[in-house]
């Protein structure tokens, strides 16, 4: 699915770096599933907990004031990514997949955030999906393919 967006990269020698929550790297594996793409995806985390999604700069009073289910943290995380690896562009990624979160209690049960900044206008592109396929991969490949849908109308 992701074969058209890594060739764009390449060409444009553009880098590409993610932070995922819900997709627990989902994207991080498709990306690097494809030949050539050592050249353009610097990194990516993988920040299931509030404390790591802190580690990796999201700042606790977003999360306090937003809730870790919003737009906002997917955009602290595809902005602090980006800067973190001087990647051109950073994938943040959160939400849920029909679960009940105890130690998160906010935030719809089905929905998923995405952000990707561009270092290099200092812009976001945000939009959501709803998680209604059956399991949790297939969910991720909602996510996945929104991502690339998203990332080819910027690059």
């Amino acid at each position: 699915m992701l074969n058209d967006l890594v060739k764009r990269l390449i060409e444009k020698q553009k880098t590409i770096s993610t932070m995922e929550s819900c997709t627990g790297g989902a994207l991080a594996n498709e990306i690097t599933n494809i030949e050539g793409a050592s050249d353009i995806f610097k990194f990516s985390a993988v920040t299931y907990s509030n404390l790591f999604k802190i580690k990796m700069g999201v700042s606790k009073d977003v999360i306090d004031k937003c809730s870790v289910y919003s737009m906002e943290i997917a955009c602290e995380m595809s902005r602090n990514i980006s800067k973190f690896t001087n990647s051109n562009f950073g994938v943040g990624i959160t939400g849920k997949f029909g679960n009940v979160d105890k130690a998160n209690l906010y935030g719809d049960d089905y929905t998923v955030f995405i952000s990707i900044y561009d270092k290099d206008n200092n812009k976001f592109y945000n939009d959501k999906v709803k998680a209604i396929k059956q399991n949790r991969k297939e969910n991720k490949m909602l996510v996945i393919k929104k991502v690339n849908d998203m990332l080819l109308k910027i690059i």
